[in-house]
Formats: structure tokens, sequence, C-alpha cells
């Protein structure tokens, strides 16, 4: 708070002033002080500038008042005969009573004309108080006798009443309904009417002081007595709480307070004079000093030792305080209220504290004055509360400014404000411009700025102020023809309204005389304007007929107009004067565009809305604020959406008490307060700006989001999302991207997504320029149909509406849009839309759209066959039944005649349906619609054809029931109801040899027992304990089996399905029939190893062989070490004397997989099997134990790998000397003569076979070797006779020439030798051999049986398949094609090696 002037007299030090400010207007302050020393007279000249301007006036003592006007200036003075005892101004403030000692006149002065006059009393005592009527021109005054006298300054009458009071009348107070109410030195208070008669009268315990009116709130009557105000602490409640909470069937009764001996409050009820109130307050708050009425009922009092309490006078409150503060430390002097500021002030210890009536707590200002060293006196405050006044002890006064008229004005990113009463200050804050103070002559009523200028006015004149490099300089004053309302500026141009009126004309500069000014009025009364606005090229203002006219400056004429239904009260224009708000007498709000004459309203506009700012960042162009005295809405016009262009709310703001809003920059708003200075609001709108991200929740940032794609700020929506990074933040800046035809950037918002479709169709359109098309296609993405239908129509495009149309689905639309766009695409459509509407069931437009869709056109056969079958159905469907079978029949489609049958069976026509079903081929269904007419002929026409077997069932049931048996049986076979079909060949046809095939071939459990009951009755019981146990009926398959001695049978018969119980069973049975083979074997089976081992030992001779391969294979299930004792004691003959054959222990060992014992076994073996001469034997075991060797793992001994190869090698002589290969059968037989001594029952023969083929092969020095062999004495009588005489030949001829060997590489390390020679020279391993030709293998030429895995060359082994079937070494079945050569074949070397 700014303290606008002091007065300090030299002749008032010392003492305390009194002063009163002019009511309502408050621009003169009257002053009287004591010892006055000199006396002077009015000066005219004060009295000239008050006429000149708005003025306060002060009254003092010194036997004279003072008047000053409300800048501090003293306007007048006049002296009193003696001291001033009291004065008063009027309600208007128009006239000033004083009275003074030592007279018995009443002086008044008249503020309108200056003049002082002298009121005669006609008292002849002393007078000693005086007040003006609140609400009419009456005048009391009071004498020091107790008289008092009523003065009616409109009719100059004059009501003397004499004795009121027996003592000085010292206080008094109108009321609202013209009661007086009068306190006096003889302790009593008196209440009369206008004419001075007295109404209520009541004693008081001491003098009464501070006499006021007002109104409290009852409910019940008061009992009389005294009530104390009990301390509390600080306000329990808010005063504005107790006063909504307050009873709604209270009452309202006029109350007289009074102030009695300064020490209790008196509350006297004029309705219930009986029963007063007075209220003691504690001692430690001191006297009263004054106390003030406010709100709904509640008085503030202010108490000497510097407390500040409010109480409740409503009657349930009346015992507690509502608030309480200790204000001031040492004392306090004065309290006042100012009802219009809703403010109190109380004054004490050199200090002034300001309080806000609605939030007491809060210390609204605090103003020291430390000079005043003897402390302060009284408080006052102007009625409309700007100014502050407050009087010292030592005589002097000091004004403060409390409230400042808002005036200020904006122009870009300028302003100008009034920030003292004769001080304006421009500043641009967006530049960072230091502020400039304007010194101004006058209080102004209006202020404006443009680029260049500053302008200050009241009533008719104005005053402009040109920015220069030296400051602020003034250029002229100007007078209009009437007060001005609201004045504009621009660089040029200065526009004045004033009267309904607009004055056009330069500020500074020579312009030609025509374009100096123009006067813009309504003439004849046509209009009157009540707005105006000024941009740089034009002028507009509005009318209260609605007319908004727009003057272009340049060419000094109008250009454009609109006429709005009702006045326009208010308009806006932004900067550039492209677009204007406006306000008209409803209070609505619209956006005008003079370009193109469009108008938007404004939505959700506040009907309390007192101005609008445009946004003066260039970013954001089409965003402006309206704004009333609460609140601030931000609006966004958005020119180019899908929808057009369009006004949003995109949120409000609350606005500080008694801000008004100045200039709008990036979401920044500055506004100028009471007290002369600017404030800065943030807009909620734009709160992404001044948001650290990093703090703000996820629901803050989406709701920050909203707000910057409201406000196309689409930056810094992408951070926001990146931020939050959820798919429907993404998803909402990319609908807003296509609602803002924003396609670049709405591809990359999809593309972020992950959006792949939307991508690729925004690239598609994105190269589009007609707008209404693109619009459309955006429309069209957004789900907005209806307006891109519009849009397409709009574009060069229309036929995109249609297709769209099509793609949705919406046939109505499509039809109306091809009928104006494609008439040829309609019966296409109606074809579609009458599909839709039979889904539907809407079977009657269907038909009709069908018959619409018909073209008759060959070029559209299909189209018009799917017509034809459209109302072939829809006939039927209708009732017409006859057209639509005949058109189905006549229709080549058997689908139809299937939908159409399925329709007429729905409607119960079964003979109609049958016909179309057996058209369209469908024979199931025909014959199913047949039976169900009973037509049994034509079912079994069609039975040939059918499939289904519910219907074959059916016919099946018919024909057994009409005796035919032969039929029927065939019926249910079709139908495959084997069940019935066994019945009827074994209960009617007499034929169980096809029922037992039939059951063989289906498993029927039901059929199985009837065929078992059959042969029961034949006697017939192994076929019925088959035929049992397929039933499943195991528990008689067995007694049966029991009680006829079937129970082998029986056994074979439940196979591996039996279960463990089923097989003991058995096994008892066999136990007990001493049958021990069977016995054991059963026992086995369940599992009683111990039982079935005991079995098979004591089976007979005959059964000796299978028994005891039998115990190894039990013995090798049991896995247990007795078992497996036991049976080795039996073949090592232990228990009865006599060793069975070696295979069994072998057999033995292989199933317990003790495998290194059974390849002992099994050399032991294979050498008996060759000193038998059982080669092949001994091959098949050798090898049997070397693949098992393998398959564990096991290294293979070298004697077993060794006798397996010779033996292998013998077996080759004959397959190769059969295929007439007569040197690769003399090559094994050298290797199997180099270890003849293997084969001690064949030497001779051996000898003698390798004697010729070696001779045949050209050997001759090997046969030669041979025969001498042969001529050894044990071996030349058991020559062959054929073959002696050949070989003695021989022998005497000898021939030593051989064929050489050929060499082939070592498959390990490459060395050249011998192809049948198996042990390597070089590396000294034992190489793998050819199981095809007995050569060592060779690495190039590899392949193996894929059978036995053994190692084969594969040129050798293909040509050796081409006339064998079976694999040499495990005689598995094999082909050419099953071979294949492998060329990698280190994996079979490493295996070699383990064997090895």
């Amino acid at each position: 708070m700014k303290r606008v002037f002091t007065i300090a007299e030299k002749n008032w030090q010392g003492s305390c002033l009194q002063y009163k400010w002019q009511k309502t207007l408050g621009n003169y302050l009257a002053v009287a002080g004591f010892n006055s020393f000199s006396r002077s007279r009015p000066r005219r000249a004060a009295v000239l500038m008050a006429l000149a301007r708005v003025c306060v006036y002060v009254l003092r003592f010194d036997n004279s008042i003072k008047i000053f006007d409300r800048h501090g200036q003293r306007v007048n003075e006049f002296n009193l005969p003696g001291k001033c005892v009291a004065m008063d101004w009027d309600k208007d403030g128009d006239t000033l009573a004083v009275i003074a000692d030592k007279s018995s006149g009443i002086h008044l002065w008249d503020a309108n004309i200056n003049k002082i006059s002298q009121l005669d009393s006609g008292m002849r005592d002393q007078m000693s108080f005086i007040l003006w009527s609140k609400t009419g021109p009456l005048l009391a005054v009071g004498t020091a006798k107790g008289n008092l006298l009523i003065y009616n300054q409109q009719t100059s009458r004059k009501i003397p009443v004499l004795g009121k009071h027996t003592k000085r009348i010292t206080s008094g107070c109108w009321s609202s309904q013209n009661l007086l109410a009068l306190g006096s030195e003889d302790r009593s208070v008196t209440v009369s009417n206008h004419e001075g008669d007295t109404i209520r009268q009541t004693s008081v315990r001491s003098d009464p002081a501070d006499i006021q009116f007002s109104v409290m709130k009852t409910d019940e009557r008061a009992s009389p007595g005294e009530s104390t105000i009990q301390s509390v602490s600080s306000a329990e409640d808010s005063i504005n709480s107790r006063e909504s909470q307050s009873d709604n069937q209270s009452s309202e009764v006029d109350v007289v307070s009074v102030a009695v001996g300064k020490k209790t409050l008196f509350l006297f009820n004029l309705t219930d004079p009986d029963n007063p109130i007075e209220l003691a307050f504690q001692q430690r708050y001191g006297s009263i000093v004054s106390y003030r009425w406010y709100g709904d009922g509640y008085i503030m009092i202010g108490f000497s030792q510097g407390y500040f309490v409010v109480i409740s006078t409503h009657i349930r409150e009346i015992g507690q305080e509502l608030f309480q503060a200790h204000n001031h430390k040492d004392s306090l002097t004065s309290i006042a209220i100012s009802q219009s500021l809703n403010k109190a002030a109380s004054c004490g210890d050199c200090c002034i504290k300001i309080h806000d009536l609605t939030e007491l707590k809060e210390m609204y200002a605090i103003l020291n004055l430390d000079e005043e060293t003897k402390g302060l006196d009284q408080l006052s405050w102007t009625d409309d509360g700007q100014l502050l006044a407050v009087s010292t002890q030592r005589g002097s006064l000091h004004v403060f400014l409390t409230r400042l008229p808002i005036l200020g004005s904006s122009s870009g990113t300028r302003m100008a404000y009034l920030t003292s009463l004769l001080e304006v200050t421009v500043a641009n804050p967006v530049e960072g411009e230091a502020p400039v103070v304007v010194a101004v002559d006058v209080e102004p009523n209006f202020i404006a700025i443009g680029p260049y200028h500053v302008a200050v006015g009241m009533n008719n004149r104005a005053w402009f102020y040109a920015f220069g490099e030296n400051g602020v300089e003034r250029l002229k004053d100007t007078e209009y023809l009437g007060t001005v309302v609201n004045m504009c500026l621009n660089a040029d141009y200065a526009a004045a309204l004033f009267e309904g009126k607009v004055q056009l004309h330069t500020i500074e500069g020579e312009e030609q005389e025509e374009r100096q000014t123009k006067l813009f009025s309504g003439g004849d009364d046509k209009y009157r304007i009540l707005s105006h606005a000024l941009t740089a090229d034009f002028l507009f203002f509005s009318t209260d007929t609605g007319l908004i006219q727009c003057f272009f400056i340049e060419d000094w004429q109008n250009i454009n107009e609109y006429r709005h239904p009702v006045g326009v009260r208010r308009i806006f224009p932004d900067p550039s004067g492209t677009r204007l708000i406006f306000t008209d007498d409803k209070s609505d709000g619209f956006l005008y565009c003079p370009v193109n004459d469009m108008v938007f309203e404004i939505p959700n506009f506040s009907p309390t809305i007192t101005g609008a700012l445009w946004e003066t960042w260039q970013g954001d162009k089409g965003v402006f604020v309206a704004y009333d005295d609460d609140k601030v809405y931000t609006y966004a016009f958005h020119k180019e959406t899908i929808q057009g262009p369009r006004v949003i709310l995109v949120g409000g703001t609350k606005l500080p008490f008694s801000h008004k809003p100045l200039l709008l920059h990036n979401g920044e708003l500055t506004c100028q307060t009471q007290s002369g200075k600017t404030n800065s609001v943030h807009l909620t709108s734009h709160s992404f700006l001044n948001t650290n991200f990093s703090e703000a929740s996820n629901e803050q940032l989406t709701q920050m989001l909203q707000k910057a794609l409201m406000l196309k700020r689409f930056q810094e929506a992408w951070e926001l999302c990146k931020l939050v990074n959820s798919t429907d933040t993404w998803a909402e800046i990319g609908r807003t991207c296509l609602h803002h035809i924003e396609v670049e950037l709405a591809v990359q918002v999809y593309r972020m997504m992950g959006n792949v479709g939307m991508v690729m169709s925004l690239e598609n359109i994105k190269t589009i320029e007609d707008q209404n098309l693109l619009a459309g296609h955006l429309a069209m993405f957004s789900n907005d149909f209806n307006q891109a239908q519009d849009l397409y129509l709009a574009s060069s495009c229309p036929s995109a509406a249609l297709e769209m149309r099509r793609d949705l689905q919406h046939w109505d639309s499509a039809l109306q849009l091809a009928n104006r766009l494609s008439p040829d695409e309609m019966p296409f459509i109606s074809k579609e839309y009458a599909i839709q509407l039979e889904f539907i069931g809407d079977y009657v437009n269907a038909l009709s759209h069908y018959e619409k869709g018909m073209t008759k056109d060959n070029k559209y056969q299909e189209h018009d066959e799917a017509c034809q079958a459209g109302v072939a159905r829809m006939s039927i469907r209708m009732g017409d039944i006859r057209r639509g079978v005949n058109l189905a029949i006549k229709h080549p489609s058997r689908a139809l005649k299937k939908d159409c049958g399925a329709i007429l069976e729905s409607m119960k026509q079964y003979s109609e349906a049958a016909q179309l079903y057996e058209k369209g081929q469908y024979h199931d269904k025909a014959a199913s619609v047949y039976i169900r007419c009973k037509n049994w002929s034509k079912v079994g026409e069609l039975l040939p054809q059918v499939s289904s077997p519910k219907i074959h069932l059916q016919y099946a049931k018919a024909k057994e029931a009409d005796g035919k048996f032969k039929e029927a049986a065939m019926a249910y076979e079709s139908a495959r109801d084997w069940d019935n079909v066994i019945r009827i060949l074994l209960e009617h046809l007499n034929n169980p040899e096809e029922a037992v095939r039939i059951v063989r071939e289906t498993q029927s459990i039901d059929g199985a027992k009837m065929v078992a009951r059959f042969f029961l009755n034949l006697s017939d019981y192994g076929s019925a304990i088959q035929f049992l146990v397929l039933s499943h009926c195991s528990d008689e398959a067995f007694q049966l089996a029991q009680q006829h001695g079937q129970m082998e049978v029986y056994a074979d018969i439940i196979g591996p399905e039996a279960t463990a119980e089923d097989y003991q069973s058995i096994a008892l049975h066999f136990e007990g029939e001493k049958q021990h083979l069977l016995a054991g074997n059963f026992f086995q089976k369940c599992g009683q190893f111990s039982r079935a081992l005991k079995h098979f030992l004591k089976c007979s001779n005959t059964e000796d062989s299978l028994a005891i391969e039998k115990a190894i294979e039990t013995v090798g299930e049991a896995k247990d070490d007795a078992l497996t004792n036991q049976l080795i004691d039996y073949l090592m003959g232990e228990s009865d004397g006599m060793p069975k054959d070696a295979k069994y222990l072998f057999r033995l060992y292989m199933a317990l997989k003790q495998y290194r014992e059974a390849a002992r076994t099994a050399i032991i073996i294979a050498r008996e099997e060759q000193s038998a001469g059982n080669y092949r034997n001994g091959h098949d075991v050798l090898f049997s134990m070397y693949t098992e060797l393998l398959t564990q793992k096991i290294k293979i001994p070298s004697e077993m790998a060794t006798n397996l190869m010779i033996l292998h090698s013998y077996i080759l002589v004959k397959i190769h000397v059969k295929r007439g290969n007569h040197l690769k059968g003399a090559r094994m037989l050298i290797r199997v003569s180099s270890n003849i001594s293997k084969f001690p029952s064949h030497i001779v023969p051996i000898l003698t076979s390798a004697v010729i083929e070696c001779h045949r092969a050209g050997l001759k020095n090997s046969a030669f070797s041979f025969a001498a062999m042969l001529m050894r004495p044990e071996y030349r009588n058991k020559i062959d006779l054929k073959y002696k005489k050949k070989i003695e030949a021989m022998v005497r001829h000898p021939d030593t020439s051989e064929l050489e060997e050929d060499s082939t590489p070592c498959p390990f390390c490459g060395f050249q030798l011998p192809e049948c020679e198996l042990l390597c020279p070089g590396c000294k391993n034992n190489l793998p051999y050819c199981i095809a030709t007995g050569r060592h293998m060779v690495k190039e030429d590899w392949s193996v049986c894929p059978h036995c895995d053994f190692p084969a060359l594969y040129s050798q082994f293909i040509q050796l398949l081409e006339t064998e079937s079976v694999c040499p070494m495990c005689l598995e079945s094999l082909s050419v094609n099953q071979v294949r050569r492998i060329s990698d074949c280190s994996s079979y070397l490493q295996l070699n090696e383990l064997e090895q």
C-alpha cells in the first residue's frame, strides 16, 4: 500500500485531529485541529482548482476547517467562532455540516458550488452533537442540555425537541428507516422517529457512547441479564462458515448497540425492549476503544490493550468469541472496516494492521509509521475503500492508497497501467524492457497504449504521450464532443468512443486533411456504437443493433460489415485483424472471421465474461482467453481440422481476487492488481510449460498431454508421450494429428507405435493436394464417416464417398450416393444390401432389393443368378412357395436348392423340400425329409446314394417291422449298427458265419455277447469262450474254460490284454493239472518268477529245450541272483548229473546282460560249431555277440573278431564261386586255408577247393602249395578220387607263376598294401574288411549295411546286391536303393579302433 500524501501543519503539532471523509465520492477530507494561532481566509485559487478536478476535503481544528482534495492539495479553508465540536457529511457528500464551540449556528459548506452558509439553530444552549440521516436530507443536532433539533434541508423545516434528554447528548445514529438513536450523559438511550417523537427509551449503567443501528438474528427470546463473553482461542470456525450455517428459520430484528462506560456492549432490541442484552469482556482486554458491525450480524471490537475481537450476535453464539488476536502489543486506538474492500484495519503502536474479513487469521498488510513516536489516533476509510486516513497524536494525518482503480491497456507485448492516482507505468515484460513511469496531470478514467504512444484521459479530454529516446514526452491533449468511455491507439491513429460514437484521428504527424479525422456515428439514432477496437490496419466497432463494421484505414473506407441478430457489447480483434471475438446482449460469445464472414459460437462461454485477450506468442496465434472476475477460460481456434474451423475450450484457471488480465504471452497471463502492481498467473492450460516432467506422475503427464494437444503444441506433446510411453498416449497424439491434418507428424507417431497399416495408408494419401479429399481420408481413418462423406462430396473425387459407404456396408447411404454419382452401381449395391437385409430377417425389403439388383445383362450373369437365388429364397419366405420353388428348380445352383429346401423344411413343407433336395442331389437330406413324410418307396430309391447312418437306421427299423429281415440287415449294415446286424443274422437269418465275421471286424462287445450265447447253445465252448472274452466277460469265460477243459484256448484268447490276476488264475489251474510248462509260462507272465522257474525245471525231456529257453527268459526278467545260480547249477548238471548244451549258458548270460561272460561262451560255442562243421551257426553266434557288444560299447575280444572274419571269409567263398568270380573266391580260400586248423572237420575238402579255385584264377603257385599240403600222408588218402590224379600231377609238374594281387591304400595311414591284406605294415592297425568281398576297406569307396552297420566297399556291395537280396553278414533283406556311399568315414574308423 502506497502513501499518497501526509498533512502536517505546524499549528497542529501536539494535538489530535478531527477529520471526516466526504461520503460516497471520497473526494474531500475535512480536518480540524486545536491551538491554532492564525486565521486564514478561503483561497479563491484553491476553490477554482477544486472545480477543475476531483478533490478531497480535509477539516482542521484551530478554530478553522481546512479542506484537502484526494491528492493532498488544500482547496479551501474557513474559520469557526470556536473550536470544532463535531462535523458530518450528508448522504451524497454534497454538504458538510459543522458545529463549533461558543456558537448556536450551524455552518454548511456546499461542495458543488464551494459556498459556505450558516444556519441558525434557534437553540440557546451549546450544541454538542450533529449527524446527517443515512437516507434523507435530515440533520440531527443535539445540545449540551439534552435538547434536539431536526432540520430538513430540502424543506428548510426545523423541528425543535426540548427535553429529549436531561443532560448533554454525546452520541447518536440514524437507521435506514430514519429512526434516530441518541445517547446522553444522563445514562439513557432514546430512539425517536424523524419527527422527534420518542418511541423507545432505556437506561444504562454508565455513560453511553458510540451508538450504532444494526440488525440481529434471533430465533428465541433472550432472557434479561448480562452475558459474559468467555475467551476462546483463535476462531474455531471461520465467520463465513458460520454465516452459511445460520438458522434458516431465524428472524432479523432491529437493534441498537451502545458502548456503556467503555466496558460493556449493550444490545437494545427494539421489538423486545424489556430484554436487552449486555455483553461484558475480559479485563485483560482493557476498555472498548471502538467497535463496528459487519456481515451477517457480527461485531468487531477494538480494546485499549491492543486486542482485536470478533463476536456474533446470533443468539446461539452470543456467548462465544469467533476470533481474537492481540494485534498491538501496547495499545489500540481505533479500528475501521471497509465493506467495499471487505477489509478491516486497526491502528496502534505506530502501525496499521489490515485483515481480510473472509480470512481474519491471515494478515493482509502492515503499515509501519515509525516516525509517529507519540502514537496513532483515528482510522477512517473512504466509502469506495480507495483511501485510508490515519491521524496521529502529534497532529499529523497520513493518507494511504488501499485500492487503486484498475486501469490498464496493452498493445502487442507492451502494456500501460495505473500505479498511483497520478502515475502510469509502461512496461514490456516479454522484451525485458525497463518499466517507464509517466507522471500524469489528472487522475485518469481511461488509459490507452499503442506501439509508440500512451494516452490517459478523464471526462471528454485525453492527454497523449510519445515514447522517445529520452523517455516519455507529452505531445498534446485533445477534447472530444462527449465523455470518453474508451480509447484505442495504433502507430498513427487514436480512436475514442463517446456517446455512442467513435472518432478516429491522427495522433501526430501530417496527414492529408481528409484523413486526419473521421467521426463514426449512427446518425438519426439508427444505432449506438457500444464497443470499438483498433489494429494496425483496421478500425472495428460494434453497435446496439448487432452491426460489426470494419474500416480499412489505408483506403479510408469501410470494407466489411457483419450483422448479428442482437446487439454486440464488446469486440476483441487479434493483432492482425483477421479474427475477432465479440460478446452480445445475450452474454454469448462468438469468434468472427472478417476474411470469409464465418462466425463460430464459443463453447461453454460464461455469461459473466467481461473481457478477452489474444495470445501474443507467435506460435499460438489461434489461442485466446476470456475472463471474468473469478476465472480465466483458455480457448483455441483451430482453423484447419477435418471437421472444419472450430473453437474449443482448453481449460479454466482461477483468477486471484481483484486481478485484471492485461497481457497473455506463451501461457503466462500478466494481471493488474488493486495495489497498482502486476502479477503473473500461469494458465493451467499451459501447465506443461512450467512443470518439471521428471517429478510429475503419469496421470499428471497425461493431463498435460491433453492440454498440449488441444493447443496444437505438438513438440511438447511428443516429449510428454516419450515420457509416458504408453500405447494410449501415442494413439491420442496420432488421432489429434489426423484431426488437425498433420499428416507428416501422424506418420511419425504411427511409425513410433509400430502401426504399419496406418503408416502405409497415410503415406499413400500424403501427396494428395485436394484438401477436402485429404481431410475426407483422415476423417474416415478417425471413424467420423459422416464428416468423411461430406468432405469427399466436396472434393474432386466424390466417388470416394460411395466407395467408403460400400466398404462400411452402409447400404442406405450407398444407394443414395450411387443414385446421385454412379447409377450403374445401384444393382450391385442393391444385391449387397439385400444380402444384409436377408441376414437380419427383413425379407420384404430384401426381396425388393434382390429384384432391383437384376441387370438382365449377360456380362453380369453371375450377379443376376445371385439375385435370382435371393428372389427365390425371399419368395418362399414371404409365402409365395410356388414361385420360389420354380425359380430354385430352374436355377443352376445346387446350393440354392439346398437353401430353399431348408427354408421349406422349416416351414413344414416337406414334399417341396424333399423335391428340391433331390433335385440338388442332396440325397441324405431328401431321404430324411421323405422319411418324415413316411414315403418309404422314395427312401428306398434314394438309399444307394445316401451316406447318413441315421437314415439307413430309420429305414432298417421300418423294414424289420415289415419282416423284411435281409433288407433290414443290409440297411443296418449301411448304418453301421453292427449289433442289430448281428442280431438279425443270428435270430432271423441263421447266418452265424457272417455274424462272427462282423464281430471280429468290428470288435462289438454286445455283438460278441450275442455270438457267445449262440455258440454256447450249440456247445461250441471254444468259440463261446472266444466271444465272451471279446465281450469283456472274462469271469464267465474263465469259468466256462475251467468247466470244459478249455483253459489253453482261454489263455490263447485273452492274450496280452490279460491282467496279472488272470495269468495267476490260469497258472494255478495248470499247476493243479500238473502241466508244468504251461504253469511256469503263466507264472512268469504274472511276475511270480520263482514258481515259474520251479515248474520249468520240472518239465519232461520232451519239453526240455523249450522249458530251458523259458527258464532262461524268466531268470533274465527276474534279475534274482538266487534264481540265476539255481539255473546255472541245473545247466551245469549239478542237480541231475546231466550237463546241458553250452548254448543255453550263452543265452542265459545274454538274458542277464553279462556280455563278457556271454562273449567267452559264444567263442566256445562257435569253436564247437566249427569243429562240428556247422560254420553258419558259428558265424551267427559270433555275429550276434559281436553286435551286442558293440551296442553295449564293450571292447570286442580279438579272438572273436578274428574267428568271425575267418568264418565270414568262408561264407563269401560260396557266394563268389556261385557268381562265377573265381579270383575273389580263391583269395578267400587262401585266407581260410591259411587258418585250416579252425576247420578240422573239412580240412581236405577245403584244401581241395583251394587248389581248384586258385588254379582257375591263375594263382598257380598258391595252388601248388595247397596241393603239396594235400600230398601229406594224413590227407592223401582222403582226397576225392576225381581230383586226386590232377592234384598229384600238379605236384609233380609244379608251375610257380602267380597273378599279382592289386594294392589299395590303408584307410588309416594311406599305405599301399594288397587288397586282401587286413594288417597294415605302415600303421600296424587291423583294417576293417568288406562284408561283400573280404578285402580291406578304402576311404573313397565306403558304405555300410543299413541293418548291421558292417562296412562294405560301395562299388562291390552294389554289384553283389544285383544278384543277391540279403546282406552276407546279417542275412537281412537288402536292395541297391538302400545303400548309400559315405563320404566321411572317420566315425567308423574310430569305432574300429574301439573294437581293437
